[in-house]
């Protein structure tokens, strides 16, 4: 049994944001890896677990890439608030999938939400200001997309 129900979790409390561009998916990739640059994020991280799954498993998945964000100033504050455990979610995944041919779906949730939510980042003033920095990129970027 979980010890959380994840029925009665609020998107808001894990820092979901989504949103759909129209356009190619490769096109998609590219934009929202400018944009998350521009908002403050590295992106030392990509790779596309369609392409890895219908090459390995033939599972027919659609295209489905995932870009590992990274603010290293954060990054940094967070791995010491966290006594180092949060790099175990580390990158900041952003996820852009083909909902169909020209409309890809961007997805994002908040590892500094949820670190919090299931107890490896502290509830402390140090950690909420994380959170809160962490928010205000993402929002910027997803404001641009």
């Amino acid at each position: 049994m979980l010890p959380i129900d994840p029925a009665k979790i609020d998107p808001n409390d894990i820092g979901a944001k989504q949103t759909t561009l129209e356009m190619d998916h490769e096109k998609a990739i590219e934009h929202v890896r400018e944009v998350f640059t521009d908002a403050g994020f590295g992106v030392p991280v990509e790779f596309s677990p369609s392409e890895l799954l219908n090459e390995k498993v033939d599972a027919d998945r659609d295209p489905y890439y995932v870009l590992g964000a990274c603010n290293p100033a954060v990054a940094d504050r967070a791995l010491e608030a966290t006594d180092g455990k949060l790099g175990a979610l580390f990158p900041c995944n952003v996820v852009v999938w083909e909902e169909e041919p020209g409309r890809q779906r961007v997805y994002h949730v908040s590892i500094m939400r949820i670190s919090r939510l299931v107890g490896i980042a502290p509830d402390d003033d140090e950690m909420a200001e994380i959170v809160a920095e962490t928010g205000e990129l993402v929002d910027t970027a997803f404001e641009e997309l």
